[in-house]
């Protein structure tokens, strides 16, 4: 019985597909599988009778659980990574929940045609292949006019209510806090993984011990700035140019389903900090002077903000691409290390930041990223 299961199991699964293709008007469509690459979604365009679609397919077995409610620090650790982190665990009920909030509030996020959450299979609205690297770099479209968009879709999510949670196919699905916890771990990824990427020994009981004291402060200091509802994943590969809409709507977003109660700076220091592409110092500044403009905000603290937000998430990106290479074997994240470090240099020349540039530049000299690409 036992070696029958996986067998059942996926029977089940692909019976779920069928179930939602039919649903949604797609049962009878071609369909075409994206590349996968570091989650462990995977999707397929559906084609039929002119129109087409996105399947998306997440089984909850995949990952571990994400975070429920009021769960401790211990529950959290007990139950691994995305409880720690607070991710979604890929959970399509977060996906069709959060899409459901940013759409009532006019953003462009994709529709639900079908769903069965329990199985992880949902078939929603295809908003095509125009993401920001892609029409910037094909010159399709003028980057600073890009940003700017950016920046004002930025303005007006971070004006919405933050919500307690959403309503989901199954049912309430917790819009929970970006606490220390979740800010912590994450910055300990790069401590934990980069050793092993760059060939080092590790890091003494001193040397972990002023990372701890120095990381804290840094993480004290964010747990005082500005809230605000925040998607977490918000770059040029992760959203689309949809200049067929009008305002906000030209900006489609495709990877919010880990959303929470965070930082307003957290979402620029992905778009503006990408690992993958170089973002000119026009875009860069348009970006930030739409968002301040469109809130009435002063530039001096959201610098601050953006610098130590930013100093957090390139160390979370650095462990990650490390964690990704060193563990996964996936060597194309090497490309991406020498630009995620020097997003982290730049940032942490701000005053707010002179420990920790004091303490990676004795421990871990960034330069050796850009060296480990070529090995």
């Amino acid at each position: 019985m036992t070696s029958n299961s996986p067998t059942l199991e996926a029977t089940r699964f692909e019976a779920a597909i069928a179930s939602a293709l039919h649903e949604a008007g797609f049962g009878q469509a071609d369909r075409q599988k994206f590349d996968q690459d570091a989650s462990t979604r995977s999707y397929e365009r559906l084609s039929h009778d002119g129109r087409t679609a996105i399947l998306m397919k997440a089984p909850p077995g995949n990952e571990d659980g994400p975070c429920p409610p009021g769960a401790d620090e211990v529950s959290r650790k007990a139950l691994g990574w995305n409880a720690l982190s607070r991710l979604a665990a890929s959970r399509v009920e977060a996906f069709v929940a959060v899409g459901n909030h940013l759409r009532s509030h006019g953003f462009s996020a994709p529709d639900t045609l079908a769903v069965n959450a329990p199985v992880g299979v949902a078939v929603v609205e295809d908003l095509g292949d125009d993401l920001y690297a892609r029409v910037i770099a094909e010159g399709r479209a003028d980057e600073v006019e890009l940003y700017h968009v950016a920046g004002e879709a930025l303005a007006a999510l971070h004006q919405t209510p933050i919500p307690q949670s959403l309503p989901s196919p199954m049912g309430p699905w917790p819009i929970l806090d970006f606490d220390a916890i979740a800010l912590r771990e994450n910055a300990n990824l790069f401590v934990d993984w980069t050793p092993r990427f760059l060939g080092l020994d590790g890091f003494s009981a001193d040397a972990r011990a002023e990372w701890a004291d120095i990381r804290d402060t840094l993480i004290g200091e964010i747990l005082t700035h500005p809230r605000a509802f925040t998607l977490r994943d918000y770059h040029a590969e992760n959203i689309l140019w949809l200049p067929e809409r009008e305002g906000i709507a030209r900006v489609g977003l495709l990877d919010f389903q880990d959303a929470v109660h965070g930082y307003r700076a957290w979402d620029f220091a992905m778009l503006l900090h990408d690992a993958r592409r170089d973002v000119t110092a026009a875009a860069y500044e348009a970006t930030i002077r739409a968002y301040l403009d469109a809130t009435g905000s002063e530039r001096a603290p959201f610098d601050e903000e953006l610098a130590i937000q930013g100093a957090i998430n390139a160390l979370r990106i650095l462990g990650i691409f490390s964690r990704l290479v060193g563990r996964d074997g996936k060597q194309r994240y090497r490309q991406f290390m020498p630009r995620e470090a020097g997003h982290l240099a730049q940032v942490l020349t701000h005053p707010r930041l002179k420990h920790m540039q004091s303490w990676v530049e004795r421990y871990v000299p960034l330069q050796a990223f850009t060296q480990a690409q070529a090995e």
